[in-house]
C-alpha cells in the first residue's frame, strides 16, 4: 500500500446510537483502524460531526427544534466529550491526536487559509492525527458549512489529500431512495455529478444528522474538482476504510480517474 493522505469524515449516525448516546464500540473501532494506517505510514485525518447531539444527550435535552444558541452551547459540551473520547482511544493504540475548530469565514480568508493549511501539515509531519469540526458554538448561519460533509471536502483540498472517505448511514449512492424503494440500487461508480443524481439525492439520512445525500454529492463535486478520489461507505464497520484505501470497490466511488 502506497503511501496516501486520506481524511476520513464521520457522521453523527456512526458515532451514536439511535437514543443519542454514543456508540463506543464502534467509536473503538474507528480509532483502531484510523491509527493502524497511520502506522502504516499514512497521513491522516479526522473530520467529526456530533458535538451537539453528544452535547444535548450528556445533558439530557431532546435535540428535537433546539435554538440556534442552545445548538452552539450544546456543542461546546459535547466537542469536549467527544474529544476526550478521541484523545484516550488513540493513545491507547500508540498515536497523539490535535484538536482543529474551523468556521468557513476563516477558510474563505486568505491568511486564515494559509495557517489552517500550515497548522495541519505540521501536525502530520510530526505523525499527529488532526481531529477537525465545524466550530458549532461561534458559527451562525451567514457563515457556517451547514454539514461536515462540505468541510470534509474543503479539508481535503486545504491538506492536499489523496482521499476522502465520507462514513454514514448507508451503503452508498442509490439510484433511488433505497428506505423507500426496495430495488434501488447501488451505485459503485460515479465518474461525473449529474443533475440527475442531485434530483435523486433525498434530504437528512437520519433524525440525528444535519447532512443527507445532496450535501455529499456536493462534497464529491469539490472533491474531483481538486483530482481526490472520493468514497461514500457505511459506517456500521470501520474496516470499509481499508477497502477504499486499497481502491477496491466498496460503496461508491466518486472519481475523474
Amino acid at each position: 500500500m502506497n503511501k496516501k493522505r486520506i481524511v476520513v469524515k464521520v457522521g453523527t449516525s456512526t458515532l451514536t446510537h439511535d437514543n443519542g448516546k454514543l456508540n463506543f464500540q464502534r467509536i473503538d473501532k474507528l480509532v483502531q483502524v484510523l491509527s493502524d494506517l497511520r502506522n502504516m505510514g499514512n497521513d491522516v485525518i479526522l473530520v467529526t460531526s456530533g458535538a451537539v447531539g453528544v452535547g444535548l444527550s450528556k445533558i439530557k435535552i431532546k435535540s428535537e427544534e433546539r435554538t440556534m444558541r442552545e445548538k452552539q452551547a450544546a456543542a461546546a459540551i459535547g466537542m469536549c466529550e467527544l474529544m476526550f473520547l478521541y484523545e484516550k482511544l488513540f493513545i491507547q493504540y500508540g498515536n497523539n491526536t490535535a484538536q482543529i475548530l474551523l468556521t468557513k469565514d476563516i477558510t474563505d480568508n486568505k491568511v486564515g487559509k494559509e495557517n489552517v493549511i500550515n497548522t495541519i501539515n505540521t501536525l502530520l509531519e510530526w505523525g499527529v492525527i488532526p481531529v477537525i469540526n465545524e466550530n458549532d458554538s461561534v458559527a451562525f448561519e451567514e457563515i457556517e458549512f451547514g454539514d461536515n460533509d462540505t468541510l470534509s471536502a474543503l479539508v481535503s483540498v486545504l491538506a492536499s489529500a489523496d482521499l476522502l472517505i465520507l462514513m454514514t448511514d448507508i451503503d452508498g449512492l442509490y439510484d433511488k431512495n433505497p428506505r423507500e424503494n426496495p430495488d434501488a440500487k447501488l451505485i459503485s461508480k460515479v465518474s461525473e455529478i449529474t443533475e440527475t443524481l442531485k434530483e435523486n439525492a433525498g434530504g437528512a439520512g437520519t433524525r440525528r444528522g444535519t447532512g443527507g445525500m445532496i450535501t455529499k454529492l456536493l462534497a464529491a463535486e469539490i472533491a474531483m474538482e481538486n483530482n481526490i478520489d472520493m468514497y461514500i461507505v457505511n459506517g456500521e464497520n470501520p474496516d470499509n476504510i481499508y477497502s477504499a484505501v486499497k481502491g477496491e470497490m466498496v460503496g461508491t466511488l466518486f472519481t475523474t480517474k
